[in-house]
């Protein structure tokens, strides 16, 4: 591994608080490598991390499981489930009975792995949360670089998340203090968020990232085709690293 320790300290290191209450933030869990990590650098940073993870009908619904692990790992002070059914709508291999892509060519169009609004729904249940804890701080793990190119993953939509947000609720409205969507690893690549997460103490084998995991013997394997694994076993790799999950074959 190329000795990350200095330029993750410059960009997530930890910011004193000295004689202040911690302040509180809204982590976005999906039992993730990305969400993981993310949880990981908002510790890091002194906050007091409240966790929301979705039930929303996914294919890979075991990540669930993962992100309650990730959450009791890390101590998150809450730790919150969100049900709603994005199955209604469909559109979506992750959402609808449509075969999720394998060994896909890389192409400039939108996956059919993408659901539809995701992040804009997760981002509202998130700012909800937000509000009843008196929380100005979001994080989200969206990542722009090693990705399979969805829309609301990209800076412009952070940001403009952002500046609706400000304007949404009462908090932000009565002016005591502004809103901040955090995504940290939105210029990374996945060998640079693993290393990151490896220096902040993160154990990747809790997480889950296959978005067509099969049970066998009670044991989740993943496909290590799709997209997500992909991307994943890209990263161990050139981090130099062994990923800690079961893959297929």
């Amino acid at each position: 591994m190329s000795n990350p320790l200095g330029w993750v300290g410059r960009q997530f290191g930890r910011k004193k608080q000295i004689n202040k209450p911690m302040k509180k933030a809204v982590i976005l869990l999906s039992g993730g490598l990305d969400s993981t990590t993310v949880l990981a650098i908002a510790k890091n940073q002194d906050f007091e991390c409240h966790a929301i993870s979705f039930d929303y009908g996914q294919r890979h619904k075991v990540e669930l499981k993962n992100a309650a692990n990730v959450a009791k790992e890390f101590g998150v002070k809450s730790h919150k489930v969100a049900k709603i059914d994005l199955r209604i709508f469909g559109g979506s291999a992750l959402t609808d009975e449509i075969e999720v892509p394998k060994d896909a060519q890389e192409s400039d169009e939108i996956p059919i792995t993408y659901v539809p609004a995701r992040n804009t729904i997760f981002l509202s249940y998130a700012l909800a949360f937000a509000e009843t804890i008196d929380a100005f701080d979001i994080f989200i793990g969206a990542n722009a670089v090693d990705y399979s190119g969805y829309p609301d993953c990209r800076p412009e939509f952070i940001k403009a998340y952002e500046g609706m947000a400000n304007l949404a609720t009462s908090a932000c409205v009565s002016g005591s203090e502004k809103l901040k969507i955090h995504a940290p690893l939105i210029d990374l690549t996945k060998k640079e968020i693993i290393e990151a997460g490896v220096v902040l103490g993160v154990d990747y084998s809790l997480t889950h990232s296959c978005y067509d995991p099969k049970i066998e013997n009670s044991k989740v394997i993943s496909c290590g085709k799709c997209d997500s694994c992909k991307y994943r076993l890209k990263g161990f790799e050139e981090a130099g690293l062994k990923d800690g999950v079961s893959y297929k074959g």
